[in-house]
């Protein structure tokens, strides 16, 4: 058995977290002062930019709160610590995403057929500072740890954000100039467009680390080979690919490796590809020598796909064998 590590555990370092607390703090001055112009000017479009801007600031608390509790040792049952609570934070912002996105998307719907009356010189005014403020929270967040699920999507949150103000801003100076009162509508239905999309990303992200599959950059059918093709390895078995939490991959595997061979020196081979080539530099390998008569007979119940090197004889460009 063997385990390769090296891996960086910390999920930031107290400058991200200053660089964190700045972001929000800007955020939620200007999502207060958002609300109260909103109703004040009767936009659908300032309300629906600031429950977004809600949504960005929770995910960056969530973060915050991430980020001392994954720097917590692992202890009893929790093996590895608390990584995933940004996981499950990033999930429930998701979620929030899409409830608030389809909120929205009918009430904008509702406001196009009966427009109100909408206050265009706030709006525009609004959406001008909106610009501004997004620009300095997303230039500190993007100085942050952005390998967080939870950080990035803070970012990707206020990006999206940026361009709802730039909508809000337009749909303001197109009120004021004209009296089309619907363009505060349309403004609110691209927010909650890029809200949705938000969103889905999020629940999709979250989703697959929960679910333990691949991380999207890698192939366990391709890793599999690629394994097989160093020298004295002769079947793999039980490989799994997963992430303890976003940006922390990790690998396992059971090797069968030739008769008489140095089957230590064969795992820090596999080790070493598996960091250099993939940066899984946290990967569990059980290696042992085949045997003869049955080169199965060392994991009686297997999970996934066996996979055995290509030989001359052999056509067929992938050879990996179904487990019963």
């Amino acid at each position: 058995m063997g385990a390769g590590h090296g891996h960086g555990h910390g999920v930031s370092a107290e400058a991200d977290r200053r660089l964190l607390s700045g972001a929000l703090a800007l955020i939620l001055a200007f999502m207060a002062a958002e609300v109260i112009v909103g109703f004040a000017a009767g936009s659908l479009a300032l309300i629906t930019d600031a429950a977004h801007m809600l949504t960005d600031a929770a995910a960056i608390a969530l973060a915050l709160i991430a980020i001392r509790l994954s720097a917590r040792p692992p202890a009893g049952g929790f093996t590895y610590g608390l990584k995933r609570v940004e996981i499950l934070s990033a999930q429930a912002n998701g979620i929030t995403l899409l409830l608030l996105a389809a909120f929205f998307l009918y009430e904008s719907v509702a406001r196009m057929i009966h427009p109100p009356e909408v206050e265009g010189v706030l709006v525009l005014i609004t959406g001008v500072v909106g610009i501004v403020v997004n620009l300095f929270a997303s230039w500190l967040i993007s100085k942050a740890n952005r390998t967080s699920l939870n950080v990035e999507g803070a970012f990707q949150h206020i990006l999206n954000d940026l361009f709802a103000f730039v909508a809000t801003a337009i749909a303001g100076l197109v009120v004021l100039l004209t009296g089309f009162a619907r363009a505060d509508s349309i403004a609110a239905l691209v927010v909650a467009v890029l809200m949705l999309k938000a969103g889905i990303g999020l629940v999709r992200d979250s989703g697959r680390i929960f679910l333990e599959a691949a991380p999207s950059r890698i192939d366990p059918q391709a890793l599999g080979a690629e394994l097989c093709a160093v020298p004295g390895v002769i079947e793999i078995h039980d490989l799994h690919v997963w992430e303890i939490t976003s940006g922390e991959p990790a690998a396992s595997a059971h090797i069968l490796v030739q008769e008489g061979l140095d089957c230590h020196l064969i795992r820090g081979q596999l080790e070493t590809l598996l960091a250099e080539r993939h940066h899984l530099t946290h990967s569990t390998l059980q290696v042992d020598h085949a045997s003869a008569d049955d080169e199965t007979a060392h994991c009686s119940d297997a999970h996934g796909t066996y996979h055995r090197p290509i030989t001359t004889a052999e056509s067929e460009p992938d050879q990996a064998i179904p487990s019963h």
